[in-house]
């Protein structure tokens, strides 16, 4: 039972950052109908949604992009803000969704800003907790303080699904509406932004059986 368990919560994360990167390298070399760059994507939703206070700016690595709620910019990665690929589309309208989020007050994107620091600081504790409780077996209440720590990283993680979720939503419908992209591309678009979703499906997955393996654990010691 514990090999499955092993196989799963390595596989899992592998198989999804596989599934990302394919299928963002096969679609970032498909050029967009509209021709625009993700940096123009962005700008052009932005605007159309009242935000022209939130800058988009270009940021190094690949997969890098974000939108950071402090500064109120959206961050694209250089081949998507400099190009014009289906790809490069979806990502961008995809971090502009979560700026109209936070123009919105979305809740469950406040609630994960909110919720952020505390996770940092339970999730790297938890594990000092755990790993004394599991070490020193007649120590079982230094596991449960661990679990309980361990518990507010897993929220994060699952409360992250629907604000992801939304976000690519958001861009879907953007980029049909405004006919940034045209019905032949659409399956395309889907299909990078249901890649980049599986990531975060696949994190909380494995952080919430982790949880689960520790409680039975937990349980089995009183």
């Amino acid at each position: 039972m514990f090999l499955i368990y092993l196989i799963i919560i390595i596989a899992l994360p592998l198989y999804s950052q596989f599934k990302v990167k394919s299928t963002y390298n096969k679609y970032a070399r498909v050029r967009s109908t509209s021709g625009m760059t993700g940096r123009e994507v962005a700008r052009l939703i932005l605007d159309r949604n009242g935000l022209e206070n939130v800058k988009v700016v270009e940021t190094q690595g690949v997969l890098s992009d974000h939108y950071n709620p402090m500064t109120k910019t959206v961050a694209l990665s250089s081949d998507n803000y400099h190009n014009a690929s289906v790809a490069g589309t979806a990502v961008a309208a995809h971090e502009v969704g979560h700026a109209i989020q936070d123009a919105q007050d979305y809740a469950f994107l406040r609630f994960r800003h909110r919720l952020a620091p505390v996770a940092n600081i339970t999730s790297n504790a938890s594990w000092i907790f755990i790993m004394a409780g599991l070490f020193f077996s007649s120590m079982n209440n230094l596991l449960g303080i661990g679990i309980v720590l361990m518990a507010v990283g897993v929220l994060f993680q699952i409360v992250t699904l629907p604000v992801e979720f939304n976000a690519s939503s958001r861009a879907m419908n953007t980029i049909v509406e405004l006919g940034i992209i045209r019905n032949e591309e659409e399956p395309h678009a889907k299909k990078v932004l249901n890649a980049a979703a599986l990531t975060y499906v696949a994190a909380a997955a494995v952080a919430v059986l982790e949880l689960v393996r520790l409680v039975l654990i937990f349980q089995n010691r009183e």
